[in-house]
């Protein structure tokens, strides 16, 4: 019993020596690592904005608020801008609105009847509320109706269009498109209101908005211009 005591022992020691050692050796490469540092974590931001549009003129909405008569206040609350913008560069230039239509809910619509102009005459304007640029349509889509009823009619647009893929409307900018209710001065249903969706061509029904017209007015043959930068030269955009 003793030899095999001792024999324990030194084999314990000899154990514990070799444990030492290569704890050693191993402590000069953990040290060369690197560190981590927590602070360097970047948080997401959050960013959230709130458009709040007072109407002026005849009739104004946001398309997320439905249908809107009278000049009440219409507020619309801009989507977050999405992951399409990190990284890729500038999201508020024409470049940016070519590949990315614009959203119903980024969007204020609004119909006046400008000073100056013929009786039959408004201009629809579609403000951009979100944060990056976006693209519309050449032309809003524009009906009339009349105590809530669709009158059928729809303003033709002008033909054999070609060009940029989209108009692009910048951050908190305004676009025009010159509607003209009766150009020849024929007889037709009277109008109350026009229903507008902003971009047919990426909306649905459900996103046009119905405005109320201030003084009604007759609706033949109507016409619709193609969106511009103001009202003058929206005017001459039919």
């Amino acid at each position: 019993m003793r030899t095999y005591r001792l024999r324990t022992t030194a084999l314990a020691t000899a154990t514990a020596g070799l444990a030492l050692a290569l704890t050693a050796c191993g402590g000069s490469d953990s040290a060369s690592g690197p560190t981590a540092n927590p602070a360097a974590t970047k948080s997401a931001d959050k960013p959230v904005s709130t458009g709040t549009v007072t109407p002026s003129g005849e009739g104004a909405a946001a398309p997320s608020a439905g249908k809107v008569t009278g000049t009440g206040t219409a507020t619309a609350i801009p989507a977050k801008a999405g992951s399409g913008g990190k990284g890729t560069g500038d999201t508020t230039g024409d470049s940016y609105a070519y590949t990315h239509p614009c959203s119903a809910r980024d969007l204020t619509v609004k119909v006046t009847s400008p000073t100056g102009t013929a009786a039959t005459v408004r201009v629809i304007t579609v403000t951009n509320n979100g944060s990056t640029s976006c693209g519309l349509d050449y032309f809003p889509t524009v009906g009339f109706s009349a105590k809530g009823g669709a009158l059928g009619l729809q303003a033709t647009a002008p033909g054999g269009l070609g060009g940029a893929p989209a108009y692009p409307v910048h951050p908190g900018a305004t676009a025009y498109a010159a509607v003209d209710l009766n150009p020849s001065g024929g007889n037709g249903p009277v109008a109350d209101e026009v229903n507008v969706i902003a971009d047919k061509e990426h909306m649905q029904n459900a996103d046009g908005v119905s405005l109320q017209l201030a003084k009604p007015g007759s609706v033949a043959n109507p016409k619709v211009g193609l969106y511009r930068t103001n009202t003058r030269d929206a005017l001459r955009a039919f």
